[in-house]
């Protein structure tokens, strides 16, 4: 696919989406049609290990919602709340490398994300602030941001539209890891390098048994846990972490 609003790359077991709709990749009908694309060959790419999403330049990691194409937000707003959901519940690790501000809708695409390395600059913040527009986070930031810093401060960052910076959102632990401009995406590729190494049956279990808990609660939870046990107890990959542990070497997974 031939794509206008993004730059998707591929580099051994990682793939890249670089948001690249100026001037602050807002997500209008023609960039979630092409982002929902990118997102389903990750999911089907089976060399495909781990996903990082990042904007494009050093100011924006994305705006959100682009208003200048509210008369498609019918459209719109269902495909990115189903896209961050499913993000959410990917199988494969995916880092958000936060490379500029983000908010609205962008940051809510960043919480979906299991990993968020952030920019340290000033002019980098994150925040919901839809209620200055007079309406709601709508795709999943009400529930995400919740999970990561609980009710009461999820509140007062929504209901206030408080802009944070990258050191606050590392204090409330938001982000997982702060970087300079110039490194971003190398700490970034270098996180995801070690992901890619990780066994990758084993990696979709872990991460199936925690979105059964989120979504289903604990039962659900801990039946994908025994479920996963099963299903790696018997791959190729556990004979290989077996035999690679006394032979006091690095074991090669293939996802067997």
């Amino acid at each position: 696919m031939e794509y206008r609003n993004l730059i998707v790359e591929k580099k051994q077991h990682t793939g890249t989406i670089t948001l690249n709709h100026p001037p602050v990749n807002a997500w209008n009908l023609a960039m979630m049609e092409e982002f929902e694309a990118a997102v389903a060959a990750a999911e089907q790419d089976h060399d495909l290990r781990v996903l990082v999403i990042t904007g494009a330049g050093r100011k924006c990691f994305s705006a959100g919602f682009d208003v200048r194409d509210a008369a498609n937000s019918h459209k719109i707003s269902p495909i990115g709340r189903n896209l961050w959901t499913r993000l959410d519940r990917f199988a494969k690790p995916v880092i958000a490398a936060i490379n500029g501000f983000a908010l609205g809708g962008g940051f809510e695409l960043a919480l979906s994300c299991h990993f968020r390395i952030m920019v340290d600059d000033p002019n980098a913040t994150i925040g919901l602030t839809e209620l200055n527009l007079g309406i709601i986070p709508g795709w999943g930031g009400t529930q995400r941001l919740t999970r990561l810093v609980g009710r009461s401060k999820a509140l007062e960052l929504i209901l206030f539209s408080e802009r944070i910076d990258a050191g606050k959102a590392l204090e409330l632990g938001i982000v997982n890891q702060l970087s300079t401009a110039d490194a971003l995406m190398d700490d970034a590729m270098a996180k995801a390098q070690i992901l890619a190494k990780r066994p990758p049956l084993a990696v979709a279990s872990v991460l199936k048994a925690m979105t059964a808990m989120d979504y289903e609660g604990m039962n659900a939870g801990l039946m994908a846990e025994e479920q996963g046990s099963l299903v790696v107890g018997a791959s190729k990959d556990r004979e290989e972490g077996f035999k690679a542990f006394l032979e006091k070497r690095e074991p090669l997974f293939k996802g067997e």
